[in-house]
């Protein structure tokens, strides 16, 4: 990548970090806050940290499709002042409703497809794919990041919970400036079949069999994951007599081991072409994770290894099912199926919230784990009918104008090289989508068609 790219780069993830960073602080310690609220309840406890899915899910695809009309920027920028008043309002508030509206307002400010068709503006087609994964990478850190910090940040009683909020005002507002002072404004903004929203791909993607599934299987992950959430760090303070101030020396090692632990298995899982097989083998080890926290949550040693279990499973799985979004989709409408499957995971953290806040409220913490195990066990169900994918590469080639006389003819010419599996050309961009199989690929045949300076 040139210094240009490598500035987008890293600028875009960084905006994606501190988002996302202030959200994922919060899961840990908001139910141990929750309590101390005079109109507190389980369920609204669960609704406030899953509301903030649904806006976010409703909002996603609107702004994608708003960007490619007045611009990547002014969404973004428009994005992360909406996520700041958000924040603002849930730190000035004392009761549970308004920080259930602090949290909806927040999850308006859904960026995620703007930034990613900015980055897509700025930068070459050869390394888009490569761009991409950096700055999807940056989720999970953020992750990880925000899980030992919250528990951190909160002890202290000058700040607490309401001090995340403040914290996540600030991180908006790097943000912002991010995007005003560092981000190049593009030239042009074009609809990116590989990495944006395209209206009228919507009804493809949403009719497509295997794309349901696997929308279904990032809707359930994320459904348990919240909901655990909800009951975990009041089990680690009131039954294992563990401060809040000290979780995160369960999280950080559990986190960091689940993740080195998870990633032989996405490398097995793409090498040797066995992605079903262990993406069936891990939701199973899911499943046995929730029944051994729902049998063993007052044993320290039962939950711990129940608890490090599910992460091993929740992280490959996180993992490889956008390969998998991308492998079962056509090659012109990845982008589409990519918003469809992020609105997907949001409305489960949504689920997860106020499903897993109301099972609470009425069975409590073994039915959160029960409720959790049912659902896993029905995303292992759909997850059987999965057909083998096919494990072609994607690649997008710059074309030479001249050959755009005759459309067909160049699709047609394309689909003859050996190795080219599937081909959309984008006229406007002068690029063609493929999916290509890289054993029998003819790099030569393929060079042909992209113009003498590229």
């Amino acid at each position: 990548m040139n210094s240009l790219e490598w500035r987008v780069t890293a600028s875009l993830a960084a905006i994606y970090a501190v988002r996302m960073l202030g959200l994922f602080m919060i899961l840990p310690v908001f139910a141990l806050y929750a309590e101390t609220l005079p109109d507190s309840t389980p369920f609204l406890a669960g609704l406030a940290i899953g509301i903030y899915g649904l806006s976010q899910a409703v909002f996603q695809i609107p702004l994608g499709i708003l960007s490619d009309k007045i611009g990547r920027k002014p969404v973004i920028i428009g994005g992360l002042l909406v996520f700041a008043l958000g924040s603002i309002l849930a730190a000035l508030a004392h009761s549970m409703w308004l920080i259930i509206i602090g949290r909806a307002i927040q999850g308006m400010g859904a960026i995620a497809g703007p930034t990613m068709a900015l980055a897509a503006d700025l930068t070459r087609e050869e390394n888009r794919t490569r761009i991409m994964a950096v700055i999807g990478m940056t989720i999970g850190l953020s992750f990880m990041g925000g899980m030992i910090l919250g528990p951190v940040i909160s002890q202290f009683h000058s700040i607490g919970v309401p001090g995340i909020f403040w914290f996540t005002l600030l991180l908006a507002l790097v943000g912002i400036a991010l995007v005003v002072l560092a981000v190049p404004t593009p030239v042009h903004s074009t609809q990116h079949r590989d990495a944006g929203i395209i209206k009228s791909y919507l009804g493809i993607a949403l009719r497509n069999i295997a794309l349901l599934r696997m929308n279904a299987g990032v809707f359930i992950i994320h459904l348990v994951m919240t909901a655990n959430f909800l009951v975990l760090p009041a089990i680690f303070e009131h039954e294992l007599h563990l401060p809040r101030a000290e979780h995160w020396q369960v999280y950080l090692p559990v986190f960091a081991g689940s993740f080195v632990l998870a990633i032989p298995l996405i490398i097995l899982a793409e090498k040797k072409q066995q992605i079903r097989t262990l993406l069936l083998g891990s939701t199973l080890a899911l499943l046995l994770a929730e029944a051994g926290m729902a049998l063993g949550h007052t044993h320290i040693d039962w939950l711990l290894a129940a608890f490090f279990l599910f992460f091993v499973s929740f992280n490959f799985l996180e993992a490889v099912q956008p390969s998998l979004v991308a492998k079962y989709s056509d090659v012109s409408i990845k982008g589409t199926a990519m918003g469809i499957f992020s609105s997907s995971q949001f409305l489960g953290i949504f689920a997860g919230g106020s499903l897993g806040g109301m099972i609470n409220h009425t069975w409590g913490t073994t039915g959160v784990f029960v409720f959790s195990a049912v659902v896993v066990l029905g995303w292992f169900l759909i997850a059987l009918q999965l057909p083998q994918p096919t494990f072609y590469t994607s690649r997008i080639l710059k074309l030479d104008p001249l050959l755009f006389s005759d459309p067909q003819r160049l699709h047609d010419e394309l689909m003859s090289v050996n190795g080219v599996q599937e081909v959309a050309i984008a006229a406007t961009e002068c690029i063609a989508y493929l999916k290509i199989d890289k054993t029998t690929l003819d790099e030569a045949a393929l060079d042909a068609f992209s113009p003498p300076s590229a």
